[in-house]
């Protein structure tokens, strides 16, 4: 298997699951750091996957060679509720030109449309392994889907590996799973209940 989960070192992914892990972290800070994490995840994901171009400019002082972001390469944003739209909160910022979808899959995907897909925990109990499937039977490979997620467990990891083994992950930490407990441990208490926007 090959499936390619990247723990980007940076300090403030740490910083910021740490106040996630904390169970004293208040709502509002626990939400902050959930968009936080998001934000920074995508802006190292996007590292070696945004398309560009380069050109030539004019400056006050001459010619000088630019790069810009290739607005021809669509971005498909699709986010599960309520973890994955608030790591979408948080990264909105660093993703150019994307069009956002819900839960589900639009009607119609483009045939270069690039995916970014923020899913909720990935442990055996949650996975978004019906979203992977279906994209699939849209003709959509995994060199396409960034799958960005706050937490992941081995065995969660596992299971996607198996159908998808060259899908590539951005994660803050890969947690053990309790076998008995369906927990992950130590990991971020329950987001549902923690996030200050509570969705019924």
């Amino acid at each position: 298997m090959s499936l390619k989960v990247i723990v980007p070192p940076h300090p403030l992914i740490k910083h910021w699951l740490s106040i996630l892990r904390d169970k004293n972290t208040p709502d509002i800070l626990y939400s902050t750091g959930y968009e936080q994490i998001g934000k920074w995840l995508t802006y190292e994901a996007l590292r070696n996957w945004l398309p560009f171009k380069t050109t030539q400019i004019e400056t006050s002082n001459g010619i000088a060679e630019a790069t810009y972001v290739d607005a021809d390469y669509p971005i498909r944003v699709i986010a599960q509720m309520p973890e994955g739209l608030t790591l979408w909160m948080g990264s909105k910022e660093v993703i150019p030109n994307a069009t956002l979808s819900l839960e589900k899959l639009p009607s119609k995907i483009l045939n270069n449309e690039g995916i970014i897909m923020y899913s909720e925990t990935i442990s055996r109990k949650e996975n978004p392994l019906d979203l992977l499937r279906e994209l699939k039977k849209n003709g959509v490979g995994s060199n396409r889907i960034l799958l960005i997620c706050c937490i992941c467990s081995n065995r969660g990891l596992n299971e996607i590996a198996k159908e998808f083994p060259d899908q590539q992950i951005y994660t803050s930490c890969i947690d053990e799973e309790d076998d008995l407990e369906n927990l992950i441990k130590p990991g971020i208490g329950n987001p549902m209940l923690r996030l200050s926007t509570k969705v019924e």
